[in-house]
């Protein structure tokens, strides 16, 4: 079997086998959609937990709680100015939170939501068989 022929079955294989629609699930899943603006919301949460430093940055934050950024980068194995950054850009959508004392910001979580939807992804991986 060809390579071409491969992607060719693997996509047909999504397709309805029998093109029938089903109105009342149809309507009830119309019905039950998210709102446009939440759909827009979701998807830029998304994008930007979708990157690895951000990523280990959160979890760092689950299991210390709070750390300011020299602790961060450190962990995470990151120059500090990349770590400031994402940890700005994670604070302005409301992700982690800062606390200042003296000089030093420390760092984290804004609430447990975040730690719930790490957990959550973390747990459908390992649930998920590989493919």
């Amino acid at each position: 079997m060809s390579t071409t022929s491969h992607i060719a079955e693997s996509a047909e294989s999504d397709d309805c086998a029998v093109r029938s629609i089903d109105p009342a699930k149809v309507a009830a899943a119309k019905a039950r959609a998210l709102p446009s603006n939440d759909v827009e919301r979701i998807t830029e949460l998304f994008r930007l937990i979708g990157e690895p430093t951000r990523v280990r940055l959160l979890y760092a934050l689950v299991e210390a709680g709070e750390m300011c950024v020299c602790d961060l980068a450190a962990v995470v194995e990151a120059p500090e100015t990349s770590v400031s950054h994402a940890l700005r850009l994670l604070r302005m959508a409301g992700i982690v939170r800062t606390r200042r004392d003296g000089r030093m910001i420390h760092y984290s979580l804004t609430d447990a939501h975040v730690r719930l939807l790490l957990d959550v992804t973390t747990e459908h991986l390992h649930h998920t068989p590989a493919q």
